[in-house]
């Protein structure tokens, strides 16, 4: 028998609705299989989360919190490399497994159909583009913020693309690709650069 903590016991909880959201979709989020995912009693589940909404919730702003940890710089790396490491980070293997895309293709698109599940995934698209943005701002000094801003909403379209493609299409070469476009869009100096980014 577990000795959780109550935090550890609401941790179990969120991770079993994020297992059971990516498995079966939203409709198979419910208390009762949630607390089955997460081995509680059905009144722990309710205990912390009023209802499925709160689930959802949930799990949306937990993804949020992943996305701005990927813009979270290295303790102690220069600027163009916590770059570089955030740029590479949308590539990690936990990122492109089948579970977690099936999870945030589930969470994209109950945000395009639901205004509250809409407004927590506005406010993490904000915050993970805030991050983005002071660290192209920190590694490049030489582009104006508008520039820089610019920079940031591609970087962060291609970086989309690549979970949506990776969803359908496994392929780590093109995965590859893209995260080198992305590294372009951001150091690139050059007059082709506004072509590499609209590419």
């Amino acid at each position: 028998m577990r000795n959780d903590t109550s935090a550890d016991k609401r941790e179990r909880i969120l991770e079993a609705v994020l297992a059971v959201l990516a498995r079966d979709g939203i409709s198979g989020v419910t208390m009762r299989a949630v607390a089955r995912e997460a081995e509680v009693a059905l009144g722990l589940a309710t205990y912390y989360f009023e209802d499925k909404d709160g689930l959802v919730a949930a799990a949306l702003e937990r993804i949020a919190d992943g996305d701005a940890a990927l813009v979270e710089p290295p303790p102690g790396a220069e600027p163009g490399e916590a770059l570089r490491v955030a740029l590479h980070r949308i590539a990690d293997p936990d990122f492109l497994s089948v579970p977690y895309l099936a999870l945030r293709l589930q969470l994209w698109s109950l945000a395009g159909v639901d205004e509250r599940y809409a407004a927590i995934n506005q406010a993490a698209q904000r915050r993970y583009l805030t991050g983005l943005v002071a660290l192209l701002a920190a590694a490049r000094p030489d582009l104006d913020p508008g520039e820089v801003e610019r920079r940031a909403n591609d970087i962060l379209i291609v970086q989309n693309g690549v979970w949506l493609t990776s969803a359908l299409i496994p392929d780590p070469d093109t995965v590859a690709r893209s995260v080198a476009r992305t590294e372009a869009i951001a150091f690139d100096n050059g007059p082709d650069s506004a072509a590499t980014r609209s590419a």
